[in-house]
């Protein structure tokens, strides 16, 4: 297995790097909300800060903006928070003056201040709130803000940054806090518990995958008897079991071409001796008439004829069975279902059979019920074809003085029929094959016998009408061949 390719490697991978993102967004927000609880505390201690500074600074601001006294009331105030920035802005958020108290010496990047978060300040609305910091462009930080006159113009701003240049400085206070080292600690050791008991989870997980890959495997390369060993019922349980079915479905389709193919040959050498020897005796009744032409005695010839007509007429019966079962195996017989009387068609058929069954010194009988016969659905023409397979085969292997019976009986609403002889029975191991092509209990092939399809296309037609062909034999009991129908279409 290439491990580079394996699901265990792709899922483990995509887990690891979950993970890892969970844990870069955990340490992004916790030094992030850290940042942010110091910034809003200290806004919300120093909320008034700029309004009570306004006061000292006022007197100042009066005729021109008086740099050093203010300067003086800012280091003396300075104990109150050395870490502000102090401007005095216009109403137009222009800056008139301003004092860096870290870095007096420090220039201003910006001229302007946008007044809508010192408003939003004014208006009490929810902190933190944070404005521009002049000296460093694009930097947001959190301030005190109130209102002054400057040289007799309102609507001025007294606008102080909280945390002036000391902000990288507080922010290294918070990384360096030992309750976020703490955190992260205790994050990382989480992570890495969840890491690892993951990639427990995950191989247990793919484990069985990978028995359902190598059992598919096994099966791909003709280990037929391979199966998945089912013992839960999620997604791979339910891919395990459907694998199952599909195997055992492929070996029944398997055995059933096996058995196929072995009939097909069968098939093949009986057809070959069944066409062969009438051919073969009609070929040879030719020959010898056109040979003794014209000396031959016109009895003679006669006989000569009749015997090559009585090989054509089985030849053509032989190729007519093999027709019709072919036409029963691609399932092009449709039954022309109605309503039919199987006692009417026993009687009617034994009327049919009775002068063979005279000549051969057997009695053929129906034998019915003192009630009615039920009704039942079946096609009346495919049916009288298989009960006339049945009555020839029995009347063929019933010694002369012998019974044949056509039995019909109600069973609550269906119909039983049964066809049975006082014959000489079908040995106990040869039962199961009666019903296969070509095959004749008595291996000899007499003249007089049949080509062995018989009983197969009997089996067909009952199968097509929802019924089963059932046997009872033994040797020396005789043979009884019996089937149901219904009287509701099948």
């Amino acid at each position: 297995m290439n491990f580079k390719k394996s699901f265990y490697t792709k899922i483990s991978t995509a887990f690891l790097v979950l993970v890892l993102a969970l844990g870069i967004s955990f340490a992004y927000l916790g030094v992030s909300s850290s940042l942010m609880f110091v910034e809003e505390t200290g806004q919300k201690v120093s909320k008034m800060l700029a309004a009570d500074m306004a006061p000292h600074f006022q007197p100042y601001l009066m005729d021109s903006i008086d740099g050093d006294k203010i300067i003086e009331q800012i280091q003396y105030l300075n104990g109150i928070n050395p870490q502000i920035d102090i401007y005095l802005l216009g109403s137009n958020g222009m800056i008139k003056w301003y004092y860096p108290s870290q870095n007096p010496e420090a220039e201003i990047q910006i001229d302007r201040v946008n007044t809508k978060p010192l408003d939003e300040f004014l208006a009490n609305n929810t902190l933190p709130i944070y404005g521009d910091d002049p000296l460093n462009a694009g930097v947001q930080k959190p301030f005190s803000v109130a209102p002054i006159s400057i040289m007799g113009s309102t609507g001025c701003y007294l606008y102080v940054i909280l945390s002036g240049q000391q902000f990288d400085e507080a922010a290294a206070m918070v990384q360096n806090s030992y309750i976020l080292q703490n955190t992260f600690i205790g994050l990382a050791l989480i992570l890495a518990v969840t890491l690892v008991l993951g990639l427990i989870v995950f191989r247990l997980l793919t484990g069985r995958l990978r028995h359902v890959s190598e059992t598919v495997k096994s099966f791909e390369q003709g280990q037929l008897e391979k199966r998945v060993t089912v013992n839960s019922e999620d997604e791979i349980g339910l891919l395990g079991t459907s694998f199952n079915q599909m195997a055992d479905t492929l070996v029944a389709n398997m055995n059933e071409i096996k058995q196929i193919d072995k009939l097909r040959r069968e098939l093949v050498a009986n057809v070959s001796h069944d066409l062969r020897s009438p051919l073969a005796s009609i070929q040879g009744y030719l020959e010898t008439i056109l040979s003794k032409e014209p000396e031959i005695d016109p009895q003679e010839r006669s006989k000569y004829y009749e015997t090559v007509l009585r090989n054509t007429k089985k030849l053509g019966s032989l190729i007519e069975e093999l027709f019709e079962l072919s036409k029963f195996d691609a399932r092009d017989v449709q039954p022309d279902m109605e309503p039919v009387s199987m006692a009417e068609l026993a009687q009617d058929l034994v009327q049919q059979f009775k002068p063979i069954a005279e000549q051969k010194g057997i009695t053929l009988q129906a034998v019915l019920p003192d009630e009615p016969v039920n009704l039942v659905y079946a096609d009346i023409a495919l049916m009288e074809r298989a009960i006339s397979n049945l009555i020839d085969n029995a009347l063929k292997h019933t010694p002369e003085g012998g019974i044949v019976s056509i039995i019909s009986s109600n069973e609550n609403e269906n119909v039983s029929f049964t066809i049975s002889d006082t014959g000489k029975g079908i040995a106990e191991e040869n039962i199961q094959r009666i019903f296969d092509r070509f095959y004749q209990e008595d291996p000899s092939r007499t003249v007089g016998s049949g080509a062995g399809l018989g009983l197969s296309i009997a089996q067909k037609i009952l199968e097509l009408h929802g019924s089963k062909l059932l046997v009872q034999s033994g040797i020396g009991k005789g043979t009884s061949f019996n089937f149901v129908l219904s009287p509701k279409v099948a």
